[in-house]
């Protein structure tokens, strides 16, 4: 007699002791088989969890059936919830029972698996996503889809409850330079034009505050062409928010409150609030980069003002070139051994640094002592360097002489591999911030021109509005970006909502009037128009379930995503077209370049 499926009563994770004498239907994959002989076993499992059931000759059909079962046939039965007794199983949430099965229907069976979905077994990870319909049926995979799931749930409902109106954004849009390369999408209808995918709804998103929502939210795809790493995807999803009529404080209060609401529901996480304000300046001097993990010290210190007194020539040429000398204090001695500060100093050289100077801290019989390193050319001033910087017997420390930009960009590197080494970075901890006060523009010096250091629609700070043209790379922006545990995990900022101060700064990034009419034709019309004073903010939903299921990719949390080299296994996309599409479009291919 075949089960009805259909009519489930039970998942199965759900059943526990109070069930025992109950007739029950169950429906799942075979996750396990065992032949005893005289019985069977067979771990069922679905998203919920797992039951053994149990199959005896008493009724033969379906005994006979178990015992041809293998993993991941897909099978329903109907039996009696009995106890397991002594032989309760603690491992699962269902151990205390099993279900006796009077019959079975096999709905599905399983060809050779390509690798098992029931054991810890890595596959690589073009086998799994070549066949990811069995990865993600792994639970520790079902779990982090409904972390997203819950985060994602936990967005909407905050920004429904606070007045924010979702609207569509649309993905066939305008070419605009925004920092990534677009992806195109050929007409056919108008030959020889193109579409690009959306980076975000930036513009759009101001659109809407000029057209009068005051407050929209949306969860939206978005798309760049870029070489692909752990935390990066050609397509992603996002967070995008706006709101008329708000400083960044209105828009910093709510989005760190929609945080909240997304580690109590999430994770069940008690985020306190208001969270830490840094400025950009103070992020860097103190942990040499503007998204600092505040979760462990080890912070950046500057000693310039001691080397000078220093014979030391590596330093002495980059005070002289106007740089600087800065440092880092590690304690733990026994693991900062020779063969790992070579590898580190190594480390900085290829990313375009010249060593890592250091030396160690030890008792002399007259006093502080330096040992190894460049110890000879700081034993005389071995004493104030260490008051200075609090560094005690058997500590060492590390040097980073040049540019300011340099020395903070190197010692970050020094400052996170110590922290990592010296098990300094806790597991388990949230540390949320908001870094403010970025320069608004950036001097390119390979271009000799200035760039946006976020976008060319973000608004100075007033209080600096008067030095645009006379002292651009001084003026600030109305920038905040949110940082988890030295990862930045939103950015966003107010606006320019005048036409005037749009098209200074466009001429400042060296945007001509041409151009910008070109790009942007559509945004400086309506600005024309009355635009209120509006900001927003977007962050990667993708990234926060990583950080928040503290997986180690991106590709761990999207459902079907792209390798590094941006294709999909399962489908095979990228994929030749036919002629005829190509034709249509009025394409024509170049042939390949010679690898």
């Amino acid at each position: 007699m075949a089960v009805a499926y259909n009519k489930r009563t039970h998942r199965c994770g759900e059943l526990r002791r109070p069930h025992v004498g109950q007739h029950v239907t169950l429906a799942g994959w075979v996750n396990t088989a065992r032949d005893h002989g005289g019985m069977a076993f067979i771990d069922l499992r679905d998203h919920t969890g797992i039951t053994q059931l149990r199959f005896t000759p008493d009724h033969a059909a379906a005994h006979e059936l178990a015992r041809s079962l293998h993993n991941e046939d897909v099978i329903a039965i109907e039996g009696m919830v009995v106890s397991r007794g002594e032989w309760t199983n603690p491992k699962l949430t269902t151990g205390e029972i099993e279900v006796e099965v009077t019959n079975i229907d096999v709905l599905s069976r399983c060809d050779p698996l390509p690798f098992q979905v029931n054991d810890d077994f890595e596959a690589g990870e073009d086998l799994q996503l070549r066949y990811r319909f069995l990865h993600l049926r792994r639970p520790e995979m079902q779990e982090i889809f409904r972390l997203r799931d819950r985060i994602a749930r936990a967005i909407r409902e905050f920004f429904h409850e606070h007045g924010f109106v979702e609207i569509e954004t649309p993905f066939l849009t305008k070419s605009t330079p925004e920092g990534a390369r677009d992806y195109l999408v050929p007409s056919r209808v108008r030959a020889g034009t193109f579409y690009a995918l959306p980076q975000s709804p930036q513009l759009f998103k101001q659109l809407f505050m000029i057209s009068g929502f005051d407050r929209y939210a949306q969860i939206v795809r978005c798309f760049r062409d870029e070489d692909l790493r752990l935390d990066r995807q050609p397509e992603f999803t996002q967070l995008d928010m706006e709101m008329a009529f708000v400083q960044r404080e209105d828009v910093m209060d709510i989005v760190e409150a929609c945080v909240q609401r997304i580690f109590k529901d999430a994770l069940n996480i008690d985020i306190p609030l208001p969270l830490p304000r840094m400025t950009e300046h103070e992020a860097t001097e103190r942990f040499g980069i503007d998204r600092p993990d505040t979760r462990f010290g080890l912070e950046l210190l500057d000693v310039t003002d001691l080397m000078h007194e220093v014979d030391f020539n590596v330093f002495r040429e980059a005070i002289d070139k106007g740089g600087v000398v800065k440092c880092i204090v590690a304690s733990g001695g026994d693991k900062l051994t020779r063969k790992f500060t070579d590898a580190l100093a190594e480390e900085l050289k290829g990313m375009g640094g010249a060593g890592l100077p250091l030396t160690k801290v030890a008792q002399g019989a007259g006093g502080v002592e330096l040992q190894t390193g460049i110890a000879k050319f700081l034993q005389p001033i071995a004493a104030k360097l260490c008051q200075k910087i609090g560094a005690v017997t058997g500590d060492t420390v590390f040097f980073m002489p040049g540019t300011n930009a340099d020395a903070c960009k190197y010692l970050h590197h020094v400052r996170t591999r110590l922290g990592t080494i010296l098990d300094l970075i806790p597991k388990n901890k949230w540390d949320l911030l908001w870094v403010v006060d970025f320069p608004l523009l950036t001097w390119d010096e390979e271009e000799k021109r200035w760039a946006s250091t976020h976008h060319p629609f973000t608004a100075p700070l007033d209080e600096d509005l008067h030095m645009l043209d006379t002292d651009p790379g001084k003026v600030r922006d109305k920038a905040y970006d949110l940082v988890l545990n030295g990862t930045e995990m939103a950015g966003g900022s107010i606006r320019i909502h005048r036409k005037d101060v749009q098209t200074q700064v466009f001429r400042i990034l060296g945007i001509s009037d041409e151009e910008a009419k070109e790009k942007f034709e559509f945004l400086l019309d309506a600005l024309r128009f009355g635009a209120p004073p509006h900001g927003g903010i977007a962050f990667g939903l993708d990234r926060w379930v990583m950080k928040l299921a503290q997986a180690n990719s991106l590709r761990d949390v999207i459902a079907f995503p792209k390798t590094q080299r941006a294709m999909c296994p399962l489908t095979n996309a990228p994929s030749p077209v036919s002629k005829k599409q190509l034709d249509e479009l009025y394409l024509a291919l170049k042939p390949l370049p010679n690898k």
